[in-house]
């Protein structure tokens, strides 16, 4: 585990705020309106993924050539309405921010979602005053797997990719922050999942994990 590094970047569903359950109640729902049943084989093909690729995933799935715009359209309908309701920041979310904060680490969130998903989940979970950067993928125009959000964040921190750690819940997620080049650390909102990650843990409150946020060192800039 890296420990003099730039920066830190997180994503934000399923790893600071406990919003998967929301979203996984809004696709459900949609399954079950086009007949079909939701469980962790369906989730799998859509988590971490954006609203527009979450659209046409469920279309190839139904058999609906086509419909993925009107299907994204009513999944964030009701991702809306579930994220209204709350959204609790995970185990050890804020505790690793603040600790980061302390040891002057600049620190970002960089989030497959729409900007008006990721300041309700953050703002609903308490988290909203402790990142110096916030991006969404209204932000970039190619969004996770590819590396732009993480590329972006980086950016705006002043940060080498290289020199930077990404925190991650899903594939698509660590396959973007690899793609970027940053070290990668898995936290699987999904029990059981494998990721693709240079290290894995199972909550952002992990004791180990935990400890290597209080060596990280204060990054050096670079000319």
């Amino acid at each position: 585990m890296p420990t003099d590094v730039d920066a830190v970047v997180f994503d934000c569903d399923g790893l600071l705020a406990e919003t998967e359950s929301a979203w996984t109640r809004a696709e459900t729902a949609i399954f079950a309106e086009h007949g079909h049943d939701f469980g962790p084989d369906q989730k799998q093909i859509l988590i971490g993924g954006t609203l527009a690729s979450g659209g046409e995933a469920m279309a190839e799935y139904f058999g609906l050539p086509g419909t993925g715009p009107a299907l994204a359209a009513r999944l964030a309908d009701l991702v809306w309405q579930e994220l209204a309701a709350g959204t609790p920041a995970l185990p050890g979310a804020r505790d690793m921010a603040e600790i980061l904060l302390r040891r002057g680490m600049p620190i970002a969130v960089a989030s497959n979602s729409p900007r008006r998903f990721v300041d309700a989940a953050l703002g609903s979970a308490g988290l909203a005053d402790l990142f110096h950067v916030v991006v969404s993928s209204d932000d970039v125009e190619h969004a996770k797997p590819a590396p732009d959000l993480y590329m972006t964040a980086c950016a705006r921190l002043a940060a080498e990719p290289e020199r930077s750690v990404a925190l991650e819940d899903s594939r698509t997620g660590t396959a973007s922050a690899l793609a970027a080049k940053m070290f990668v650390i898995a936290v699987p909102s999904t029990p059981g999942a494998v990721l693709d990650a240079h290290a894995t843990y199972d909550s952002l409150a992990d004791a180990e994990l935990r400890s290597w946020v209080a060596t990280c060192t204060t990054p050096v800039r670079h000319s």
